[in-house]
């Protein structure tokens, strides 16, 4: 597999009286097709570094590449346009637009885009919410829909620009646990079978299983880079997820 993903030094300082540091010093290297999972204590900088690689947020020090591509001489308008061509994101709160209904909500990082012709998103837009389901939802309104539909409506809407990186900041950490192994199993897919690269954050272990990969973070540190399979950095084995 070749790399989509680089970080070299990453770190990230909050200024103020007493500077906090979210990320210290973080270099990486994420292949295409891989599934990573990035687990921590509350506070140990999963979601700074899950920023940090999405490029929403800028390093105080070091760099990202995105596919080969220096990303740290970019300006705001070149990295707004590369996320939306690059990357998908997933959130624990979906964050649909209430106003739009479902076919909707996936369309408008495509109308933003504008790389495919007006029939074109539409047909992509609804094969990839029957894809996940959600074929006879397509006009309905977010607050119609459960919880777990929500999600899949966002991740629907992630993958719309059809990104080389999906990022997921906890998509199962508001979700029942029938919901939350549905998500599972579609992040996975989209890595194993669709050649997707898959980044997520999650502080549940049954989901980090689903990964080829575990990303434990201590203090803003990596304490541990492995299969998810292996011992973490703690020295425990995470459980199998029950059949």
């Amino acid at each position: 597999m070749s790399e989509v993903l680089r970080a070299e030094g990453l770190t990230r300082i909050l200024p103020g009286a007493v500077p906090v540091t979210l990320v210290r010093d973080i270099s990486l290297s994420i292949d295409h097709g891989e599934f990573v999972m990035i687990m921590g204590p509350s506070g140990s900088g999963k979601s700074s570094l899950l920023y940090l690689l999405g490029l929403l947020d800028a390093p105080t020090a070091g760099k990202v590449w995105l596919d080969g591509r220096d990303t740290s001489a970019f300006g705001e308008d070149e990295l707004a346009e590369l996320r939306l061509a690059s990357l998908g994101f997933v959130f624990q709160f979906h964050f649909l637009l209430a106003e739009f209904s479902v076919l909707d909500n996936v369309l408008l990082p495509m109308h933003r885009l504008g790389s495919l012709p007006e029939e074109g998103r539409h047909a992509r837009a609804r094969q990839l919410l029957a894809d996940l389901g959600l074929a006879d939802q397509i006009h309905r309104r977010p607050d119609q829909l459960s919880g777990g539909q929500r999600q899949r409506v966002a991740i629907a809407r992630a993958m719309a620009n059809d990104p080389l990186v999906i990022m997921a900041d906890e998509p199962t950490g508001n979700l029942d646990t029938a919901s939350s192994r549905n998500v599972r199993d579609i992040l996975s897919d989209f890595a194993r079978n669709r050649g997707k690269t898959v980044l997520a954050v999650t502080h549940d272990p049954d989901f980090a299983q689903a990964g080829d990969r575990l990303i434990r973070l201590v203090d803003g540190r990596i304490a541990s880079d492995g299969d998810t399979g292996t011992p973490d950095a703690a020295g425990m084995q995470l459980p199998t997820p029950p059949p």
